[in-house]
């Protein structure tokens, strides 16, 4: 759950990425790091095993600087993919708010994919979070690769109440920044109008949106 000081004027913030295992997920994570930090001021911190690529979770903080009048920070974190790591999973999802689920593309993958995202749901519930309110981003990994699910299809069985949807490869970052982007807005967007943060008519979120894109590869 978002830490809001009003005396301060700070908000702590946290998204989750979440997917089947080597869906993309750390990689995804890496990018995004790759891009708010380019000269690596903050680290990563990353635990692994030989049987995947991410054990317990990835942290970035990522400071927005000031939005609606208050320093906004992210956390963001990733989960094992393997269902023997569910209790992992759950931990990491404590007090999430926003989740971007990483689908793995290829066609054989896609029951994984289906059971990742009913796990996300009962995880979140567990930690008495409501998938319906949680803000949810879709990412459609590994499009470069062949023998890939249409776009259509994912979308028909992966969206659960119209989520947006990105196509990305997070091997060479397409698409990847602008999936963080979009759940960052409209995370932001949910916490101010859960804590009544702006007035006004200051649309925080989209200025966390404005916040962000300064930071897009003018290659992208």
């Amino acid at each position: 759950m978002s830490i809001v000081n009003t005396r301060d004027k700070t908000i702590n913030t946290k998204i989750v990425y979440y997917g089947p295992g080597l869906g993309g997920k750390t990689t995804s994570l890496q990018f995004v790091h790759s891009v708010l930090d380019v000269d690596r001021v903050t680290k990563m911190v990353s635990l692994k095993t030989d049987e995947e690529r991410t054990l317990f979770f990835d942290f970035l903080p990522i400071d927005l600087g000031m939005v609606g009048g208050y320093k906004v920070k992210i956390q963001g974190f990733t989960v094992p993919g393997q269902v023997k790591y569910n209790l992992t999973r759950k931990y990491v999802l404590m007090g999430a708010d926003a989740v971007v689920f990483v689908a793995d593309s290829q066609k054989k993958r896609m029951a994984e994919n289906v059971e990742s995202l009913k796990n996300l749901g009962e995880n979140l519930r567990a930690n008495g979070l409501d998938p319906e309110q949680v803000p949810l981003v879709l990412c459609y990994n590994k499009r470069d690769l062949a023998d890939v699910s249409s776009i259509e299809d994912l979308d028909r069985t992966l969206k659960l109440r119209g989520e947006p949807s990105f196509s990305t490869t997070a091997a060479d970052g397409g698409g990847v920044f602008e999936a963080f982007v979009e759940a960052s807005r409209r995370m932001i967007e949910a916490v101010g109008l859960k804590y009544q943060l702006t007035s006004d008519g200051v649309d925080i979120g989209r200025q966390a949106e404005d916040a962000l894109m300064r930071y897009m590869p003018a290659s992208r």
